[in-house]
């Protein structure tokens, strides 16, 4: 489990950055909420802290574009929780996301990090 100063030292998301991260973790398949953020969590290498007051609103914004559906169903441990998973415009938006931020990044190495000599 994280202490304290583990999660002070975690990466901060941009604003928009969850949402991409939610659509790419569901292309694994169906997830409940919390599936969700410990996936990306996970995923991130414990780099990234997701927050319910986070999570929660960006899963409802995704859903009110239709890039995702939600249904009541019973978790692992036998608790009822929604569950996620991508609609047909939401796999096209992950490819759209993705093709973004692979453009931000780089820009944001050539920023960062120039040739020398330039």
């Amino acid at each position: 489990m994280p202490t304290q100063d583990d999660e002070r030292d975690r990466v901060e998301l941009l604003q928009g950055t969850l949402d991409v991260l939610i659509l790419r973790t569901l292309l694994a398949g169906r997830r409940h909420g919390q599936g969700v953020a410990r996936a990306i969590e996970e995923a991130s290498g414990e780099e990234f802290l997701i927050d319910h007051g986070s999570l929660y609103p960006a899963l409802k914004r995704l859903e009110k574009r239709r890039w995702i559906k939600a249904e009541w169903g019973t978790s692992s441990n036998n608790r009822r929780a929604r569950f996620y998973e991508l609609t047909a415009a939401g796999r096209r938006q992950v490819e759209v996301e993705t093709d973004r931020w692979e453009r931000l990044v780089a820009a944001m190495t050539r920023v960062l990090k120039p040739e020398t000599g330039a």
